[in-house]
Parts: C-alpha cells; sequence; structure tokens
C-alpha cells in the first residue's frame, strides 16, 4: 500500500515535476537540496496510491504561493512549509491522514514530501493540475465545484493566516493573492483540505509516479549520452513545437505573479516565435498565428540536458526545445477550458490544441 521513496527517486521526482511545472511552481532544486539534507539525517517519504485512501481520510493539499522569482532569493525550508499545515491541522482539530501537492508542476510537486519526511505523513500520488497553474480557481477541485475553504497561509515571519471562508474560488484566489503580496510574494499554503473520495473522484492521478517516470527517463538519456529531449517525446507523447536560441526576455513581477514574454530565434531563418508567461508558459505565437497554447502543457526545455527551464530563470543565449504535452481531460471540458485556457490569461482567442492536428 506505501512505497518507500530513496533519495533517486526524490531526485528524479524533481527533474519530471520542473518539466511537468511548464515554467513555474518554483525551481526544485533548492527543495532537492532539503530533501538530500533530511535522507542523509535518516528521515523518509511513503507514497500511496490514491485508490489505497479511505474514503474519509483527510488530505492536507500544499502548496507555495507567489512569484517564482522571489524564491530565488528566499529558499524553501521544511520547517516553513509545515507551518500552514500545524495552522490548519490545529484549526480542524485532527491531524491529515494524508498530504498532496496541489501541482506537480515545480518546486511545489515536492512541497509534501519536505513535511512528509518531518511528520511521517504519506505522500498521495496525484494532484490537483495535472502541471502548474498560477492561480487557485485553475484545478481540477475548483473545475468540478468543490468547497474552496478554509484556507491556512504563512511566511518566514511570525504571520498566520486562516482565511475560513470565501465566496468562491476567484474570491479565494483574489484575497490570499493580496495578503501573499504584502507578506512578500511568497507564502507557504495549505489549500481546503480533500477526503479520500474526492481525491479519488475529482483528483489528477498518479502524477508523482508520471513525474518520476519523466526524471528517470531524462537521467538515463544524460548518462546514456542519448537525446534527452526525444526521450521525454517518448516518456509523455508528446510533441517538439520549437527549436531556437532565446534573443530576448521581457519579465516584471506584479500583483504577485512573474509576467513576460520570451522571443526565440528559430532554426529557419528570420522565424521567431513569442512566448507569452504568467508564472507558467501559456501561449506561443509565430507571426502573429497562435501555435500552442494552454492548457495543453508548454515545456521549455534546455537542448542539450533535456531539464526544464522557467520563467524565473530563462535569459539571453539559451538554447531551447519547446514541447507540447497533452493536458489532463478535466481541462478540456467546457468548464475547465473557462478556468485555464488562454482567455482565462487575457487573450481574446479559442483554444485549439496542438494534438488535434495529429
Amino acid at each position: 500500500m506505501l512505497k518507500e521513496l530513496i533519495i533517486d527517486d526524490i531526485e528524479a521526482i524533481a527533474v519530471g515535476s520542473w518539466i511537468l511545472g511548464t515554467g513555474g511552481g518554483g525551481n526544485p532544486y533548492r527543495s532537492l537540496l532539503n530533501m538530500r539534507e533530511l535522507y542523509r539525517k535518516g528521515y523518509k517519504v511513503n507514497l500511496i496510491n490514491p485508490k489505497y485512501l479511505n474514503d474519509n481520510d483527510s488530505v492536507g493539499v500544499l502548496s507555495n504561493m507567489g512569484a517564482p522569482l522571489v524564491g530565488e532569493e528566499r529558499l524553501s525550508d521544511p520547517e516553513f512549509a509545515k507551518k500552514p499545515v500545524l495552522i490548519m491541522e490545529s484549526y480542524l482539530g485532527s491531524k491529515f491522514d494524508a498530504l498532496m501537492p496541489l501541482e506537480i508542476g515545480g518546486a511545489n510537486g515536492l512541497q509534501p514530501f519536505l513535511v512528509g519526511a518531518l511528520t511521517g505523513q504519506p505522500v498521495v500520488d496525484a494532484d490537483q493540475m495535472g502541471r502548474a497553474y498560477p492561480e487557485a480557481q485553475m484545478t481540477s477541485v475548483a473545475v468540478n465545484n468543490l468547497k474552496c475553504f478554509p484556507l491556512t497561509m504563512a511566511d518566514i515571519r511570525d504571520n498566520e493566516i486562516i482565511i475560513k471562508k470565501a465566496d468562491n474560488w476567484r474570491w479565494m484566489e483574489r484575497i490570499s493573492r493580496k495578503i501573499c503580496t504584502e507578506i512578500g510574494s511568497i507564502a507557504a499554503t495549505c489549500k481546503a483540505p480533500r477526503t479520500g473520495l474526492e481525491v479519488k473522484k475529482y483528483c489528477i492521478r498518479n502524477t508523482v509516479s508520471k513525474a518520476l517516470k519523466l526524471g528517470k527517463a531524462v537521467k538515463k538519456a544524460q548518462k546514456e549520452k542519448t537525446d534527452p529531449i526525444e526521450a521525454i517525446i517518448k516518456v509523455t507523447k508528446g510533441l517538439r513545437v520549437f527549436s531556437g536560441k532565446v534573443v530576448d526576455v521581457n519579465r516584471r513581477t506584479t500583483g504577485g505573479f512573474l509576467k513576460g514574454q520570451i522571443t526565440i530565434n528559430g532554426k529557419k531563418k528570420h522565424e521567431n516565435l513569442i512566448l507569452h508567461f504568467q508564472n507558467e508558459f501559456s501561449l506561443g505565437i509565430i507571426k502573429d498565428k497562435p501555435i500552442v497554447m494552454t492548457p495543453d502543457l508548454i515545456c521549455v526545455l534546455d537542448s542539450y540536458t533535456g531539464e526544464a527551464i522557467g520563467t524565473d530563470t530563462i535569459r539571453y543565449g539559451h538554447k531551447i526545445d519547446i514541447l507540447a504535452l497533452p493536458a489532463p481531460k478535466v481541462f478540456l471540458s467546457t468548464e475547465g477550458l473557462k478556468a485555464v485556457g488562454p482567455k482565462a490569461f487575457g487573450f481574446d482567442i479559442e483554444f485549439k490544441s496542438i494534438f488535434k492536428n495529429e
């Protein structure tokens, strides 16, 4: 029922979650350093398949909230990640039976592992996005209209916040984002708890295993000096969208988000791709024509190593490959596209999956 993960598994999950982060969720490297230290001290983490959860089990949903760029200076810390979990458990009057990531993408994919190593609570092999998204209403549970409260937040000081109730998911996003911005544009959070039944019915299953498999494929390709990009395509059934060199980066931190665009010069002369982002990459355009867009996953990868490059660290001169990976089905529904389609990010275009051209 429980699978004890070794440190090599955690290393692979870090690589895979960064790819699935589509540029956001925070670079998992600093969380990985914490996990290496925890394992060195004898701590371990168990992974549980969601099918083994009891229907009435209580599951804590963890993430960091804020702009990824801030995480370059305010480093991850297991005790910091644990604070909102303890606040939530105190508020509920009971301990969680298990923990899970809000999103498998980026450092948030490792957030429950940091806490689970300290508390002994297992991590569920599931999340609510199948990737990373920037806002609270962009989850499988929000699309299915599950309860959005309570939510707990903490910062590196002694500020502890409990949002007992919000009218809906968008209001929860607006309220918590304002608080997050005030306390430094980064906060550790514990989202609305889920029951075991809700996890099994409404969350995206086996995403930790997906990150693990993806990371192992990249590491194997690196070791054998084969093409890691092709290894990723094979594992994910993804598509290579564009290859080239980054020639311009325009980004800014505003309203608790990292927003902007990058320009990539392609291998074909005078062909450029403009890639927009709000924490995560959301829309790719060539000659004013959209070619790839959310909710399809847009992954920017180092052409040589196959490892992901985030919106916070991508820079001029990077040689990159852009891959598209299939979106979880829940986000292809009418309600799903309202939440995470291009219009949700301010683009007045209808969603067209790049995979429909295949």
